[in-house]
Parts: C-alpha cells; sequence; structure tokens
C-alpha cells in the first residue's frame, strides 16, 4: 500500500467517524492554537511594551531614590517610600553643565478625586520643572507651560492633558479657567497636545503643576519621586551616568559604591530586562499550552488503537499475502500522522482567528498593537502535529504488525 492509499484511508476512518474523529482531534486543535497564540501573543505584547519604552526616549536616563537590589531594581518599585532624592540634587546635576546632559527634569506625583459633571474622577498630578517640555518631547497646544520663576514660587498654576482638559470644560477653551486640586484653586494655563494611550503614563489625562507648589501646597514633602535626564547622545549614556553618580555620591556623602542611596537605570537597560522577562513568559506559557497536545496525543493514540482492532481481518488479510511488518507499521504510521497534520491545519486557522479577534479588540481600545503570527509559530504547529503522529502512533502500529495473521483472519 502506497503513502497515498495510508492517507486515503485516513481521511476515510475520519469521515466514517465524524464526532468520534472530531473529539480525539479536539486537543491537538486546542493544542496547537493555544500555542500559537502564545507564541503570537507574547511577541505583539513584547513588541507594544518595547515601542512604548522606545517612545519615551532611547537617550534618557532615571534616576530614581533608594539603591538597588542584587537584580538592579530599585526599592522604590516595591512600593517603598524612599526620600533619598531632593529637588537640590537636581539642580546641582544641572549647575554641573556636564557635555553629556541635554536636560534634565524632576517629578513628585500624587492623587486626587475630583467632580466632573456630577461624576467622581480619580485623577494623577505630576509636580514637575518647566524642563518637562524639553525632555519628554511634549509640545503645548493652548496657552503655555510655567515658567521658572513660577516653578521656584509655589505658583497655584496647572497645564492639562489634552483628554482631561476635554472632560473637565468640553469645547470651552480652559485657559483662565479654575480647578480645585486637594482643595487649592488653581488657575489652567495651558493644555499640551494629544499624544494618546500609553503603557507607561497616559500625558493626556495628567494634570501638571510646579514642582514647588507640590511639595510645599499640596503634598508638604520636601524630596522628589525622580528624575529624568536626556543625553546630548546615546553614545554618550554611560558617561552621563557617571557623571550624575559621581555628583550624588558627593552630595550624600556616599565613599563606597554599595551604600548608594540611589539608581540609575537607562532605557537601554529597560530594554534588555523587559526582553528577558517576556521571553521568560512566553517559554512558561507555552509550555503550559502544550500539555494540551500530550492530552491530545493519548486520544489519537486510542482511536489509532480501537482502528487496528476494527480493521484485524484486513490486517490479518494483507499480512496473508506478503505484507511486511514494516508495511504495516508505515501505513499506520501515515494514517496517523495524517490525522494530527489535519488537526494541526485546523488549529492554525482557529488561532489565526483568535488572534485577528483579540487584535481587533486590543486597537479598538486604542493601542498600537501589531499584529504578529510568527512564521515560526506557524512552522512549529506543522512539526508538532507530525512529530505527535509519529510518537504517539508507534505504539498502534507495532501493535497492528504483531498480530498473527491465522488469528486476524479468524477475528470476529
Amino acid at each position: 500500500m502506497d503513502i497515498f492509499e495510508s492517507i486515503k484511508n485516513a481521511w476515510q476512518m475520519i469521515t466514517r467517524t465524524k464526532m468520534r474523529s472530531f473529539l480525539t482531534m479536539l486537543g491537538i486543535i486546542i493544542g496547537i492554537s493555544a500555542v500559537m497564540i502564545v507564541l503570537s501573543v507574547g511577541e505583539s505584547v513584547q513588541d507594544l511594551i518595547l515601542d512604548e519604552i522606545r517612545s519615551v526616549g532611547p537617550d534618557l536616563i532615571a534616576v530614581l531614590p533608594g539603591a538597588s537590589d542584587e537584580s538592579g531594581r530599585p526599592s522604590s518599585t516595591f512600593g517603598i517610600v524612599n526620600t533619598s532624592l531632593k529637588y537640590e540634587d537636581g539642580e546641582a546635576i544641572v549647575r554641573s553643565n556636564s557635555p553629556y546632559i541635554y536636560s534634565l527634569v524632576m517629578y513628585l506625583t500624587g492623587s486626587d478625586v475630583i467632580s466632573i459633571d456630577s461624576k467622581i474622577k480619580g485623577i494623577t498630578f505630576y509636580g514637575t520643572t518647566t524642563t518637562y517640555i524639553d525632555v519628554q518631547n511634549a509640545r503645548i497646544e493652548k496657552g503655555r507651560f510655567f515658567t521658572k520663576e513660577e516653578e521656584m514660587n509655589n505658583a497655584r498654576v496647572v497645564v492639562l492633558g489634552s483628554k482631561i482638559a476635554s472632560e473637565i470644560f468640553g469645547d470651552e477653551n480652559p485657559i483662565g479657567k479654575r480647578l480645585t486640586i486637594k482643595k487649592v484653586n488653581f488657575n489652567v494655563i495651558g493644555v499640551l497636545e494629544e499624544k494618546g494611550s500609553s503603557l507607561i503614563q497616559s500625558q493626556d489625562e495628567d494634570f501638571f503643576i510646579p514642582i514647588s507648589t507640590a511639595q510645599n501646597v499640596i503634598l508638604g514633602v520636601n524630596h522628589i519621586n525622580f528624575m529624568r535626564i536626556k543625553v546630548n547622545s546615546i553614545d554618550n549614556i554611560d558617561n552621563a551616568i557617571g557623571h550624575v553618580e559621581e555628583i550624588l555620591r558627593d552630595r550624600h556623602n556616599i565613599d563606597k559604591l554599595d551604600q548608594d542611596d540611589f539608581t540609575i537605570t537607562s532605557t537601554v537597560d529597560a530594554l534588555e530586562t523587559i526582553s528577558l522577562i517576556t521571553d521568560a513568559l512566553k517559554f512558561f506559557l507555552t509550555a503550559v499550552a502544550a500539555i494540551s497536545l500530550i492530552v491530545g496525543g493519548f486520544g489519537i493514540m486510542n482511536i489509532m488503537l480501537a482502528t487496528v482492532q476494527e480493521r484485524t481481518k484486513e490486517i490479518g488479510l494483507r499480512r496473508a499475502i506478503g505484507a511486511r511488518k514494516k508495511e504495516i507499521i508505515n501505513q499506520f504510521l501515515i494514517e496517523a500522522i495524517t490525522i494530527t497534520f489535519i488537526s494541526g491545519i485546523i488549529g492554525i486557522i482557529f488561532g489565526s482567528l483568535i488572534l485577528a479577534l483579540i487584535s481587533l479588540v486590543i486597537n479598538y481600545l486604542d493601542y498600537n498593537w501589531t499584529l504578529i503570527i510568527s512564521p515560526m509559530s506557524v512552522l512549529l504547529g506543522c512539526l508538532v502535529s507530525i512529530g505527535i503522529g509519529l510518537v504517539f502512533g508507534i505504539t498502534p502500529a507495532k501493535k497492528a504488525a504483531e498480530l498473527d495473521p491465522i488469528e486476524a483472519l479468524r477475528y470476529e
């Protein structure tokens, strides 16, 4: 029996017992779809996150309060409040006139609940410096950003993101209007251009006030949460980090490297860390999804064993007229591979449809989601389905080949 006859027999077996065949193939279909979806979604999520980090700026370094642990993460990332960074630290870095640093911005964040059209809305406000515009590549749509004098003198002025300005004031021009943060009245002096949704920071929904106002009027603190420094060239990131470390150690009276009370990271570091994390996550989720393939493989073995029993007389007749054991094994292996390969193709099609639906939903939520159907996941799906046919088809194939021809012909 040639390979095409074996494929024809496999197809006849599938169509003859449609429900049993479907239930048997379902494990492979779900498994291949799950592996494909996990790999493709993992790559799309990784691409989305890395794009978000790149959009912040490849030439940025961040200075955070608190020493980092062995993995390089500062204590502030675990929600631990650390007050080691001061406004004066940022000013000292600026005054150093480093040839590697283009600009520096400082941040102090807080939250409040405001009322918009009788609805309560939680907002995040940022105490920041006048250099925010330069470092974050932000643009003013209406009005202006606050001045250095306002930054230093607790001015009650606020610049709004485009979305929150629209929610509060509608079609009215917000410039000159008043709003309240923490029961303090602020004059609106500017609105930023729309920047779109972001996983890291949604500028369109934020409030920006002078950092001195955030410290002295709103929150009553004398520290800052973090700084971002724009380097004049990506090639000078390491030089800029070394320069900032030297200034902060001098200001904080730190003599040994292991006594640092601050952490400096760059966008490049963040990209490498995120890539490692997402790669590990993809591997773990793929391993979990692959469990269904093993379950599906046992289903294939069961249907092939049942087929051997149903075709005992046929096997006995073929053996009686001279068919060798190798030919019987090849026949049943080809049939098993055919079933799993068809299951794999269906799984790939089903997985592609699910991925397209996921892409539509996420893009509808206004995220820059790129549908990535990895050629590797398609190839892997085909190869895995064939491999399952080989691995789980070998036992039924051997059982068929070992049947005694005389006993097989007598089988009822």
